[in-house]
């Protein structure tokens, strides 16, 4: 119990975030300028193509070694690696959303004349919004599991504190990582009833349209 204010912490908080990367980086994929588009890709295809584990080290060891910064912020590496790791992910569900939008939908705001921006803000993304739904919910229960990661950092999370309890009593180890489970099942359940619901609101879209 001692792990998991840290853990839930540093999922509201990577959620967060992750959504917002996510949002910017899969508009900015869309956009009609080059260096834009070039370097969300950069950044997208970066942290999509190497390791969470390695991300996470290099923004709590590599880079304050690298710029001789004196920084021991283990929450901000912690969140901030697992933020742009999944916003990449899930910048492509916001990109491929918004492309999936049917092209009449497109048509018919430039037939009554509203700006690139409005047709965004009121047809277009409202529509994906909702097919963008049960992913980020999957995305979001994936992040649960991803902040066990932050005990690799010395992180006091509900594994960190479960490899203590082990380590004082091998015999234990089989007890403790039984617990572990069942803790980290217990958080994700709210999250499964509310990638549910996203999934019903996303057939109600398609159906409606």
């Amino acid at each position: 119990m001692k792990g998991i204010n840290i853990t839930i912490t540093v999922l509201i908080l990577s959620a967060i975030f992750s959504y917002l990367f996510a949002f910017i980086a899969g508009l900015c994929r869309l956009s009609n300028n080059l260096i834009v588009r070039g370097l969300t890709g950069f950044y997208v295809e970066v942290f999509r193509g190497t390791s969470l584990i390695v991300q996470l080290f290099w923004l709590y060891y590599a880079i304050p070694m690298l710029f001789d910064l004196n920084i021991d912020n283990r929450l901000f590496a912690g969140v901030l690696a697992i933020s742009l790791n999944y916003g990449a992910y899930m910048s492509e569900i916001v990109r491929g959303s918004i492309l999936a939008v049917d092209r009449g939908q497109t048509e018919a705001s430039i037939a009554l004349n509203l700006s690139r921006f409005k047709r965004m803000r009121l047809i277009i993304f409202p529509q994906a919004l909702r097919m963008m739904l049960p992913e980020f919910g999957n995305y979001t229960i994936q992040m649960l599991k991803a902040t066990s990661l932050v005990s690799l950092i010395g992180m006091t999370d509900i594994l960190y504190h479960g490899n203590i309890l082990r380590s004082t009593d091998l015999s234990a180890a089989p007890t403790v990582y039984l617990l572990l489970l069942v803790f980290y099942f217990i958080m994700a359940l709210p999250l499964i009833y509310l990638t549910r619901k996203g999934e019903e609101i996303s057939k109600r879209g398609v159906a409606n349209s």
